[in-house]
């Protein structure tokens, strides 16, 4: 049976990934003991709060990395589908309950069939893209509270989300993919231009390095670096500052901002087509095994400094 370019790309991810996992079959399925406890489901790792009925808080709460994949991006559609038909909802806020983390990465080790058997969403694009563009353009404010490592699709949706404020001391915000051997496919190619300029943007994401809280500020990244002592409250204050104002008035400024500053839908689908067919290469499925050999979607070292560790790789002499 032929393979469409979504599965034979997140084939190519998990063969390599399998190379250095121990498993009965798909990488993710290790041997071993078996243990009794449930992992948590996805309303535990993404908990949405309703604050008062015009501020809603969305918390990633999945140690020790954030990770996210297809489960995940579901809760998270689930979620986007009552902030878009619940007329009250003025400001949303997203924030993170682990230590040293906003969100890590997409979840690169999961079966084969849990990312390919995803349906559309309703742009017609893959979830994930869809996710993107469909917050970006919500009529609610979206704020990001970015405290710890914020990676790959955890920079994609904070990208998305309308204003972004950061830890000084503890965020540290990037694109890993170049490094890994294969393009991003959240949309970072078409946001950052716009944020931070042409420049910028490739030293980013071609450079594949991670920006703190502080040079994040300076670039455009994020809106503002606050000491980590700070951040709550400030985000908190103007949350609820928003959620007091009318709400016509958010519609109507918010809309006309969007027509002036984001890009359209089909440069975030493009993005996406480019992840598929670069992650399909060879010499990203030799740099996936090279991580997933040292730690990938672990707790430590590898994922503490992955842009320092894609950059360690080694490509074989001929």
């Amino acid at each position: 049976m032929r393979l469409s370019p979504l599965r034979r790309a997140f084939a190519a991810i998990l063969a390599a990934a399998a190379v250095n996992t121990p498993s009965s079959g798909l990488a993710g399925e290790t041997a071993g003991p078996k243990t009794s406890a449930a992992a948590p489901s996805p309303r535990e790792t993404i908990r949405l709060t309703r604050k008062s009925p015009a501020y809603w808080r969305v918390t990633f709460a999945n140690p020790p990395l954030n990770i996210v994949g297809p489960a995940e991006m579901r809760r998270l559609d689930e979620i986007l589908d009552q902030i878009e038909g619940d007329p009250s909802v003025k400001v949303v806020v997203f924030d993170s309950a682990v230590p040293g983390y906003f969100m890590a990465h997409y979840d690169l080790l999961k079966p084969l069939e849990d990312s390919t058997g995803m349906a559309p969403g309703p742009t017609g694009m893959h979830p994930v893209p869809d996710f993107m563009v469909r917050l970006a353009r919500l009529k609610a404010v979206t704020i990001s509270s970015i405290r710890g490592r914020t990676s790959g699709i955890g920079s994609e949706i904070v990208l998305a989300t309308d204003m972004r404020f950061a830890s000084r001391e503890k965020a540290m915000l990037s694109q890993f993919e170049v490094g890994a051997g294969f393009a991003p496919g959240g949309g970072p190619m078409a946001r950052l231009p716009r944020l931070m300029g042409r420049g910028r943007a490739l030293e980013l994401l071609i450079g594949a390095d991670a920006l703190d809280g502080d040079l994040a500020e300076r670039y455009g990244y994020v809106n503002r670096a606050l000491p980590d002592a700070e951040l709550d409250g400030f985000v908190d204050r103007l949350a609820t500052r928003i959620a007091g104002f009318d709400h016509q008035a958010i519609i109507d400024t918010k809309h006309l901002v969007d027509v002036a500053s984001l890009p359209p839908d089909e440069e975030i689908r493009l993005g996406w087509e480019a992840f598929i067919a670069s992650v399909q290469r060879p010499e990203a499925q030799a740099r996936v095994s090279a991580l997933v050999a040292r730690g990938l979607q672990k707790g430590g070292d590898l994922e503490d400094h992955l842009n320092e560790r894609t950059a360690d790789y080694r490509e074989p002499q001929p």
